[in-house]
């Protein structure tokens, strides 16, 4: 079977590097072989293959039996593999996590904004955020980006956690978001897509989405920014509950003023 470069580069990300992964899988394919063999299955140059196969020993990859004729090798079984990369891999992120988490405790600063750049850069990074969070997640939303980030949603909401906010969009799924009323004045006045969204009450990520690779958002801990991010949120909130409760002239009535306001205010027609 040809190698499949997908896994070698899979493999590399898991500390292996492009030899040592040829070698464990053509050693899958056809085992025991001795080192030679090895060599010609794999396109490994002879000069390289002892050295490759004592690097996968030392990682318990690959076992070495001695025979009258000389060694011969065993790979280490695939689902053995994946359990000990796991393992490896898992111990070695507590471990920079503990470190790192003491060096950065110690350099804090809550009240910093770090501007993040890029649609799918940001898209990952919220993703990361919802994964993380404990308690509860606040957002200002447009189907777009809800989309992309829904799984993520999904397993929050199953572990108990709060979402609420606003929803930009016709096609709404969650029963904890209000649709916002008039996506189409928004539209008209801003032609732009923005997010808000708070972890927890402690993180808040805001800013344009609708710009592919040139979007930009700024994240913060500041107490402050999340406070106001907050009360945006909860006004839009009322705002279009309010608005919802309403019927007929009173309806008619409120929007009218809304809209006297805002055109006063921002000077939109």
């Amino acid at each position: 079977m040809s190698i499949d470069f997908g896994v070698i580069e899979d493999m590399k990300k898991l500390g292996l590097n492009e030899y040592e992964s040829k070698a464990y899988l053509k050693l899958l394919e056809d085992y025991p072989v001795n080192g030679y063999t090895l060599s010609k299955n794999s396109g490994i140059p002879r000069s390289r293959i002892y050295e490759v196969l004592k690097n996968l020993k030392d990682k318990q990859l690959v076992f070495e039996q001695e025979e009258d004729k000389g060694s011969i090798y065993y790979p280490l079984e695939p689902k053995l593999l994946v359990d000990k990369l796991k393992d490896d891999f898992n111990n070695a992120l507590d471990n920079i996590n503990n470190f790192a988490t003491k060096i950065y405790s110690e350099k804090n600063e809550e009240n910093k904004l770090v501007v993040i750049r890029g649609r799918k850069e940001i898209i990952e990074f919220i993703n990361r955020l919802i994964k993380d969070a404990e308690k509860s997640i606040s957002v200002s939303i447009w189907e777009e980006e809800l989309s992309e980030l829904s799984e993520a949603l999904n397993k929050a909401i199953a572990k108990g956690i709060t979402l609420k906010g606003i929803y930009f969009g016709k096609n709404n799924s969650y029963k904890q978001l209000v649709p916002h009323r008039r996506i189409e004045t928004y539209l008209a006045e801003k032609n732009e897509r923005y997010i808000t969204i708070i972890i927890d009450g402690i993180h808040v990520v805001s800013g344009m989405v609708a710009r592919g690779e040139d979007s930009t958002v700024t994240w913060t801990k500041d107490k402050g920014f999340v406070d106001m991010s907050e009360d945006y949120i909860f006004h839009d909130l009322m705002i279009n509950m309010y608005s919802n409760k309403l019927e007929g002239k009173a309806k008619e009535h409120f929007e009218n003023f809304l809209d006297n306001i805002r055109k006063e205010y921002f000077d939109f027609s």
